[in-house]
Formats: structure tokens, sequence, C-alpha cells
């Protein structure tokens, strides 16, 4: 491979122009796909297998009218103080809107509050109840500008007015997370090279890759329904590993200077080493993400897929846009060592990154060199210190709780978030999350008792406020049951509830087919399904289908990647440690997601306004992203380690001299990667923020923790057990060559190295 991958980077440097104008055709075509393609909606929840997607299915084949997927929108309303709803002037401003609301092509039914139990009992709160014929990605801007417009008459006319539903929400904004993550790896990134021209490459090639990625994502948004979160995801995975992977060859290519190389020889050496592990890296990356398919969540699945795919092109540009720009700035570029006349360079400095010049020049190790010689030194103790740290941090994650988000975690500051609260206020925080029980009697011979039945064996059952009487539909073979829980959506007794009329709709499913032991009595006989849905019900049932795929798609991911990793570095405990070492640090950060977002700790500095369940998505994202990001520090760190052992050196000093080529780039690379993380903890989307600051954290543990610290411990007290690999597999297992060995023969046969090489 590293021949290969250097026969690549010189073709592109050497044909710069080509490589370049091959990418910048590839980002205006896309620009332009993604500037005709209509704007991205939010991804509708389709769940394969789930009580509730069945329902939604009987649903939609049963009240063909009722658009099940529609779109919806409660219209709440309050009253001056000391007023009421039902005062002439108020009822009249609300029958107003609702005849507004109705005259809307898009809208299927609105519901009148005076006629449909729609006033609280004080008399303060009402809320108009608005379906849609399509859904929220279809929905086109008139129709929701429809819906602001008569809400702001009825404010107009002296009323607090505001908007539940998903009818308008919106693509969430990110603030300035993008700006503030690219100006932070700005900065360590001329720290780092010491010349703003080298510092510039990734943040241009990353913005080039991230730029390709989105907007083909964007112009394929509508075709397959991607949700706005999508892109949000794309963009903080694909500008963190892209700007990580340019970094890592820019800064070979300074090194293969150092040493005395021609440019055009560097750049190509850049990308057979040290691009083959930016190849590792990255597929160890698309490996997790498109491992998010086996939890049959299709919005997972795509948001998997996409992510993976800006991850591609992140490293198919390392490989080949890297060199090109390298071939245009020609000597701008220095040697490691040397920064630009602009930062006070133009005189090479005593190296201290230990290159193998052999001129005995005194020096003094750099940072990464002292640490590595500590850990050596002290295994046991660093050791310890990283594991018990770790442990201390990942002990909030065992009060882990799942969910979904809804509009009670909203910011204060939306007319969602407001309109939750109105109707909390009014009718209880259950009404924010009705149940819908779905009552299928179509084999029935007397679906009329089935569906008193039904509704008689829900009102017995404890945390209810309403049961609202059965809806049959016009063949009357199905009802709906409306239920509207004592406790808010994302409560555990919401959720016991639903496993509650669950389990009395399968007592009323046996008696039905004659095999239960109850009499049956007035259920009629027959084929009968009783079902729970509504989004409350597909959450719950989302956060169950997570919980158990997470276990096969961490033996799955984990599995792919040891047996890539093998190969890589040909060693069975190296793989294993790196595998154990992530559980560590993604438990960790688990514990601190918990700790912030369900506990409150710190939440007001993350702007965290309502505090609940994790999102469910949470540890199943966090295990495929962390995993993939996880391996790219190790790819990176260890094959330099493993670089320096097979060309002689002792266990010890193989790691002290990995830290001292990669230990700064490596810290860097985690730098960048947690403020690009970070910034999007500004996100107005719940998801969105929590996951910016979960891989955050996740990239603090494994980076400086984990691989820092963990791995360079466990692989001194190994010593050369580390590298022990069964010889009949070291004669199975592909030579991937990430070492760059075949460049090395190169070189013994032109005289320029005088090692003796091992194959």
């Amino acid at each position: 491979m590293a021949t290969f991958l250097y026969r690549l980077g010189r073709f592109a440097f050497r044909r710069r122009h080509f490589t370049a104008l091959f990418w910048v055709a590839l980002l205006a075509l896309a620009g332009v796909g993604a500037a005709g393609a209509p704007a991205a909606g939010n991804a509708s929840f389709s769940i394969p297998g789930t009580e509730a997607q069945k329902a939604f299915d009987v649903l939609e084949e049963r009240f063909p009218g009722a658009s099940a997927d529609g779109a919806t929108a409660r219209v709440v309303f309050k009253a001056p103080a000391g007023e009421k709803m039902t005062d002439a002037g108020h009822k009249a401003t609300v029958q107003k809107t609702v005849k507004e609301l109705s005259g809307d092509s898009q809208v299927a039914l609105v519901t009148d509050p005076y006629q449909g139990g729609g006033v609280s009992q004080d008399g303060a709160v009402a809320y108009a109840s608005v379906s849609y014929k399509v859904s929220g990605m279809e929905l086109e801007d008139s129709s929701r500008d429809s819906l602001k417009a008569a809400a702001g008459n009825a404010r107009d006319a002296g009323l607090t007015v505001e908007i539940g539903g998903d009818a308008l929400q919106a693509v969430p904004e990110t603030g300035t997370a993008e700006i503030i993550g690219i100006g932070v790896a700005a900065v360590v990134l001329v720290i780092t090279f010491g010349s703003l021209l080298a510092a510039g490459l990734p943040l241009l090639t990353a913005i080039i890759g991230v730029g390709i990625g989105v907007a083909s994502i964007t112009a394929l948004a509508s075709t397959l329904e991607l949700g706005s979160t999508t892109s949000i995801l794309a963009t903080m995975i694909g500008l963190a590993v892209g700007i990580d992977y340019a970094l890592f060859i820019v800064s070979r290519y300074r090194t293969e200077l150092a040493e005395g190389r021609e440019r055009e020889d560097a750049a190509g050496r850049a990308v057979g080493t040290a691009g083959s592990a930016v190849v590792f890296a990255g597929l160890t990356v698309v490996i997790a993400l498109v491992g998010l398919s086996v939890v049959n969540i299709p919005m997972l699945t795509k948001m998997g897929i996409a992510a993976a795919g800006t991850v591609a092109i992140a490293v198919l540009i390392a490989l080949t846009m890297v060199p090109a720009l390298l071939g245009y700035a020609g000597g701008k570029v220095r040697p490691a060592g040397e920064k630009s006349k602009l930062l006070g360079g133009g005189r090479a400095k005593k190296t201290a990154t230990g290159t193998a010049t052999g001129t005995g020049t005194a020096q003094r190790p750099n940072m990464g060199t002292r640490w590595a010689s500590f850990v050596v030194r002290r295994p046991v103790a660093v050791l310890l210190l990283g594991v018990v740290g770790l442990g201390a941090a990942a002990v909030p994650a065992s009060s882990l709780e799942l969910g979904l988000p809804d509009d009670g975690s909203q910011p204060t500051s939306t007319t969602q978030r407001r309109a939750y609260d109105l109707l909390s206020e009014g009718f209880g925080p259950g009404f924010n999350g009705p149940l819908v029980v779905v009552v299928d009697a179509k084999g029935s011979d007397d679906p009329q008792a089935v569906f008193q039945r039904t509704g008689d064996e829900i009102k017995g059952l404890d945390g209810i406020v309403t049961v609202a009487p059965a809806q049959p539909n016009e063949a009357g073979d199905t009802a709906t049951i409306t239920v509207i829980p004592d406790s808010k959506p994302s409560s555990v007794a919401t959720e016991d509830l639903v496993h509650d009329i669950r389990d009395a709709g399968a007592g009323i499913k046996a008696d039905a087919d004659g095999s239960g032991t109850g009499s049956g009595t007035g259920s009629g006989t027959g084929s009968v399904d009783v079902l729970v849905t509504g989004a409350t019900a597909m959450n719950i049932d989302v956060s169950q289908k997570l919980n158990d795929a997470l276990l096969p798609y961490l033996t799955l991911v984990v599995g792919l990647a040891f047996l890539l990793l093998i190969v890589v570095f040909r060693s069975i405990l190296v793989p294993l440690k790196a595998a154990l070492g992530f559980l560590l640090s993604v438990l960790a950060a688990l514990g601190a997601v918990v700790a912030v977002f369900q506990w409150g700790w710190l939440s007001g500095l993350m702007g965290v306004e309502e505090t609940g369940p994790v999102m469910s998505m949470m540890p199943i994202f966090m295990v495929g992203v962390v995993f993939g990001l996880a391996m790219d520090y190790e790819v990176f760190l260890v094959t330099r380690m493993r670089e320096a052992f097979v060309h002689g050196e002792n266990p010890g000093q193989a790691v002290v001299t990995g830290f001292r080529y990669s230990a700064r780039v490596v810290t860097a690379a985690a730098v960048i990667m947690m403020a690009v993380f970070s910034g999007f903890i500004g996100s107005s989307e719940a998801m969105v923020k929590m996951i910016g600051f979960g891989l955050a954290v996740a990239v603090l543990f494994d980076a400086f923790v984990v691989r820092m610290a963990i791995v360079p411990a466990v692989l001194a007290l190994l010593g050369k057990k580390a590298w022990w690999l069964p010889k009949w597999l070291d004669r199975v297992l592909p030579n991937v060559d990430v070492e760059g060995e075949g460049l090395r023969t190169q070189d013994d046969r032109k005289g320029e190295d005088r090692e003796l090489v091992h194959a």
C-alpha cells in the first residue's frame, strides 16, 4: 500500500493543476445540485418491527383521509390575567383563527376548541389542533407562514398565542459552531507548524471536503428523505477528521523535508507513510458509521452513511489535494523545526524531534519524548491513575436513562417550548404526550364490543387522566382511543403506562382468539389486535430498539475493526488493548453526558435549559463515532512505534520514538477535534448539543488519557509480547506495509539508507 500511495502522492504533486481542478469542479457540481434542491426537512421516524410503527401502518390503511404521517400543530391560546377563553371576545378571536387556518390547501383538519373539548377547566387556556395532509418535510413555506400569520392576528387581539407540534420545526441552528471550531483549529495549526501557509492547508482541504459532502447531502435530502440533522452531523465529523488527516500528512511532509528529501519525493513519502495510516484510520470510522445500519432505524442508517461518505471524501482529499497544494506552496512550506519569517523564523532551530541526521548536536528532548520516558519508567502508576480516573468519570453512566427529545426539551425562547408549557399548565403534563390506542377488530364479529372492552380495560389502569371514547373508521372495523397520561411524555411513569396498556391489549387479543384465560365477555370472537402508537410510544419503541441493538452493533464494529487493526499492526495484543481502551473512554464520556444533561451538573454553562433522559441514540451513536475516532489516534501514534520497533529499537525505546515524532501532532489533532465538536454545543437542537458535548469529552478522555497515558504504559509493561503474532497468522495476513518498508527498501537500493531491513 505504501508504494501505491507514494506514487499517488507524487502524481498529485506533479499534476497539481489537474488534481486541484478535479476537486474544485466536484465542489462546484455538488454546490449546483444543492442550490437547486428543496431544503432539507425533519426526517420522520420509521421504525420497522415496532408496535408503534405497526399501528401507524394500520392507521394509514384504515383511516386513509386522516394523514397519519402528516405534520401537526397545536395553536395554544391563553387569556390575559383575570379573563377566560370562554369570554365572548376571546371566543370570537379563536373561531376566527380556526377559520383562517382551515383556508390553507395543505390543511386536512382543524378542531375548534369549543366543540372538541379544547378548553381547560379553569378556562384560562384553549388549543386548536391542526392536521396537515403532508409530512413536515413536504410542508410548504406558505403553509408555515399562514400558521404564523393566524397566530399573529390572535396575538394582536390581546391573547397569548404559541404554536407546538412539528409543523414549525426548523433546521437546527448551530450558531457559530463551525466558525469557532475552524478558528481554534487555525490557532492550533499555526502553533504546531510555525507557519501560516502550512497551517492553512489542512483548513482549506477540510473545508473543501466538507463542502462537497454537505452539498451532496443537501442535493439528495429531498430524494432520500434526509433530515436537517444529517448535514450537521456530517459537517461535525467531516470537518474534524478532514483537518486531522491533512494535518498528519503535512506534518510528515515537513519531517521528510527536514531529512533532506526533495519536495516531490517528500510529498510522495508523506502520502505513502502517514497516508497509509490515514486510509486505515478512515476505514475504522467508515466501518463504525456504516455499521449503524444494523440497528434497522432508517433515519440512523442514513445519518451514518452520509457521515461515512463525508469521511471517505476527507480521506481522498488528504491523499490527493494535500500533496497538490504542497506543490503549489513550494518552498513556503518549510521543513520541520523551521518557522516562517512572518512568525519570527528564517533560522532553523536545533532539532528537538530526534530525526536521524547523525549530527550528534546537543538536543533538548521535546515534550512528547519527556512524557513517554516518564511513562516507560512508571508504567504501573500511570496505568492505575488513568484507569481509576476514567472509572470515576464513568460512574454516572450507571444511572443512565434513555429517551427522545420532545418540545419540553426545547429552549424556553422557542414557541414550541412555550406552547408545551401552556398546555402543561392548562391540561396537565401528560397532555403533551397523548397515547393513541389503535384497536384493529377487523377479524371480530362484534367490533363495537371490542372497542368498548378496550376502553374499559384502559380506564382501570393507573396513571391516566382521560380516556376518550373510541373513534371508529367508516368501515367500523378499526377505532382509535386517545389516552392522556398524568405524567410528562419523557417520564418513566409514562413508559410504564404504555407497557401496561400493551399488556391489557395482549389479554384482549388472547381472549378474542380463544387462547386466553379470561371469559372474553362482550369482546366478540375472532382476530383482534390492540396497538399503542403516537409520538410518545414511538419514542419508547425507538429507545428499546436501540438498547437491543447496542450489543450486536458493538460486536460487529469492534470485531471488524479488530481484524483490520491486526492487519495494520501485525499483533494480537495491540488491537485488543486499543478496543479495551476505547470502552473505557466511551463509558467515561457517557458518564459526563449523564452528569450534565440528566443530573444538571454545569447545565447553565452548557446552555442546557431542561434536564431529562439522555437521547436514546446517544450510546450507540457515541460507540460508533468515538470508536472510529479513537482508532485514528491509535493508528497514527502506534504505527510510529511499530515503525521504530521493526527497525531494531527495543520496545521501550520504540514507545519513546513514537511519541517523539507523533505526540505533538496527535495532541494538535485532538485539540482541533475537541474544538470542532465543542462548537456544536451552542446548537439550538438538543440532539446536536448533546452529541457535540459527548464527542468532545470522549476525544478528551480517549486522546489524552487512553492513547497518551494508558497505551504507552501497557506497551511498556508488555514489552516484546505486545508485537507477538502467531507465525501461521503472519503468513496468512496480507502485508499492507503501513510503515513504508517498501519505500525504505528503495532507499537501500539507492544507497540512501544503510539500515538492515527485515522483511
